[in-house]
C-alpha cells in the first residue's frame, strides 16, 4: 500500500459517537489547529532554504501534508462535536501565535540545526498520534491517527535525509546536536502546544502558559506507553548520531518515560 493518502481515503463511516472521549477531542483539537499552519511553517522553511533547490522542491509536498492533516482532524472534530467552528478557533490561533515566514535565516542558527530540529519536531507529532491511536476507543479516530503517525516518520526521515546533507558541511558536534535536539523537545512546554489548547477550546478564562501546558500535558502524556517513547528514543539518537539500539536510547528511553509518567501525574494533581 502506498504511503501517500487523501481525505477521501478516510473510512468516514467507522465513526462512533458512543466510543469518543471528550478529554482526547479537546487534545485534537489544539492539534488540529497546529496542524492546519502547515502552510506557514512551509513559507518559513523556503525562506530560510531558499538556496537549497533540492530541499526547497520538497517543502511543498510537506506543508500539503500537514494541511491535510489538519483538514482531516476537523472534520473528525465535526462529527464529534457539530458545534465546533473551526474556522474561528484557527483564526484566533494563528493571529496569536505568528509564525516568522519572512526569516531570511533559521532561528537556530544554522540550516542543519533547523532540519535537526524539525525532526525533533516530527518524532513528537509521530509518537502523539501513536500515543493517541492507542489510547482511543473511536475507530475512525484510531485510523486517522495512525495514518497522521505514519506522514509525520515519513516526515521525519525527509528531515534527516537534508540534515544529513548541510551537517557533512557544518559538521556540528556531537555535544551541539545533542543541545539542539534537546532544546527543541523542552520547547514543547512552550506557548505553541498550550496556547493551541487553550485556543482551540475556545478558552474563556485569560491566558495563562503555566496552567494550559499543565492542562494539556495531564492529558497528552498521560497516554504515552513504553514502546512510544522507546521508538521516539531510538529515532532521536539516529537523529543526533547515536546507535539507536544501543545503551544510550535504553538509558534515554527509560528516563524519558520517566519524566513523562512524573509530569502526568503531578499535572493531574495540580490541573484537577
Amino acid at each position: 500500500m502506498s504511503d501517500k493518502w487523501n481525505f477521501e481515503d478516510i473510512n468516514w463511516s467507522l465513526f462512533d459517537s458512543t466510543k469518543v472521549n471528550s478529554e482526547i477531542l479537546r487534545v485534537i483539537k489544539a492539534g488540529s489547529v497546529v496542524e492546519h499552519n502547515g502552510s506557514d511553517y512551509g513559507l518559513y522553511l523556503k525562506s530560510v532554504f531558499a538556496k537549497d533547490e533540492i530541499f526547497l522542491k520538497e517543502i511543498d509536498h510537506w506543508s500539503q501534508d500537514e494541511i491535510k492533516h489538519g483538514k482531516v482532524l476537523s472534520a473528525w472534530i465535526k462529527l464529534a462535536d457539530p458545534t465546533y467552528d473551526f474556522d474561528e478557533r484557527f483564526k484566533a490561533y494563528v493571529e496569536g501565535f505568528p509564525i516568522p515566514v519572512n526569516s531570511q535565516e533559521s532561528i537556530r542558527g544554522s540550516c542543519a540545526a533547523e532540519l535537526l530540529t524539525r525532526c525533533m519536531v516530527e518524532i513528537g507529532t509521530s509518537s502523539v498520534y501513536s500515543a493517541l491511536k492507542d489510547a482511543s476507543d473511536e475507530p475512525l479516530l484510531k485510523e486517522i491517527c495512525a495514518k497522521i503517525a505514519a506522514d509525520e516518520y515519513r516526515h521525519y526521515k525527509l528531515f534527516y535525509k537534508h540534515f544529513k546533507r548541510h551537517q557533512a558541511k557544518e559538521k556540528l558536534t556531537l555535544y551541539k546536536r545533542f543541545k539542539v535536539a534537546v532544546d527543541r523537545l523542552f520547547e514543547n512546554e512552550d506557548d505553541e502546544l498550550a496556547f493551541a489548547y487553550y485556543t482551540a477550546n475556545a478558552e474563556t478564562a485569560p491566558y495563562n502558559r503555566k496552567y494550559y501546558t499543565q492542562l494539556y500535558g495531564k492529558a497528552i502524556y498521560s497516554y504515552y506507553r513504553k514502546d512510544h517513547v522507546s521508538r521516539s528514543m531510538a529515532m532521536f539518537c539516529k537523529a543526533i548520531g547515536v546507535n539507536p539500539q544501543g545503551w544510550v536510547q535504553k538509558f534515554l528511553s527509560f528516563l524519558a518515560f520517566r519524566i513523562l509518567s512524573s509530569k502526568a501525574e503531578a499535572y493531574a494533581r495540580k490541573v484537577a
